[in-house]
């Protein structure tokens, strides 16, 4: 595991970082011939659950999915959200981090800075749990969308507290919907990788929800590149199956035992 990620460090000023996030088996397994990192998300919430933002994702949930991810990942780095209300100290912290590494067998945990957090990420390094950390907008802490780094004070604010992510001991830092300029000001800054969704394209990697990707979710803000309509796919197969039922094609006899 140390190895892994000493070589996503490594990658910085390099070679860009491939990551998307996964959810599920089938998933996982496509997602581990190309990527450098994947991420079981607290996207989840609105992506599989269908709930209007992350704050209800509970440790069990993540746990959940984060095994089904992680065991079928051989290559990849696999990094584990927690939930919101699971590291609100020290103390909730380790608890949760330690069980979220147990149960699920993943490399690492992510954790969403607001500006805070450093002492928490470096208690988790202490005892051995590498930290991806996360800034700009995080969806646990803001209420409603707003690109973030937008003037000269916002910029700094983020600079600084990249570096302390950094000092802290995290090994990587997502940026997430932070404005070009700022989010390169950033990657340039650190040392360590930075992650960019709705960011830079200088960021040292980006990270995209494979759902979006895919055009499966249904939800595609302005910084997603829709690759596929796989939506489609799917209606016009179930629309295929629903034909052949009615019509009495399925079951055909090389279907039947």
């Amino acid at each position: 595991m140390k190895k892994v990620i000493k070589n996503i460090i490594k990658k910085k000023n390099k070679r860009k970082l491939v990551c998307l996030t996964a959810y599920s088996k089938p998933i996982a397994k496509i997602l581990d011939k190309h990527c450098d990192i994947v991420l079981v998300g607290d996207s989840i919430a609105t992506t599989v659950y269908g709930m209007k933002n992350t704050h209800a994702v509970t440790l069990e949930m993540i746990i959940h999915h984060a095994k089904s991810v992680s065991s079928n990942l051989e290559k990849a780095l696999c990094v584990v959200d927690m939930p919101i209300n699971t590291y609100k100290n020290i103390k909730d912290a380790k608890k949760n981090a330690k069980l979220i590494i147990k149960k699920t067998n993943c490399d690492a945990v992510k954790i969403e800075s607001n500006n805070k957090n450093f002492n928490i990420i470096k208690s988790l390094i202490k005892i051995g749990i590498p930290v991806m950390g996360h800034i700009g907008y995080t969806p646990q802490n803001f209420k409603s969308f707003k690109v973030q780094g937008i003037d000269e004070a916002e910029e700094k604010k983020l600079i600084l507290e990249a570096q302390k992510i950094e000092a802290a001991g995290a090994f990587s830092i997502v940026l997430e919907c932070i404005r070009e300029k700022t989010s390169k000001k950033i990657t340039q800054k650190v040392k360590i990788p930075t992650i960019g969704i709705g960011a830079s394209i200088n960021c040292d990697g980006q990270i995209l929800v494979t759902d979006d990707m895919i055009g499966l979710s249904g939800f595609y803000p302005r910084f997603v590149k829709k690759y596929f309509k796989i939506d489609k796919v799917i209606e016009n197969s179930v629309q295929k199956y629903k034909n052949d039922v009615i019509k009495k094609k399925f079951k055909s006899k090389k279907n039947n035992f």
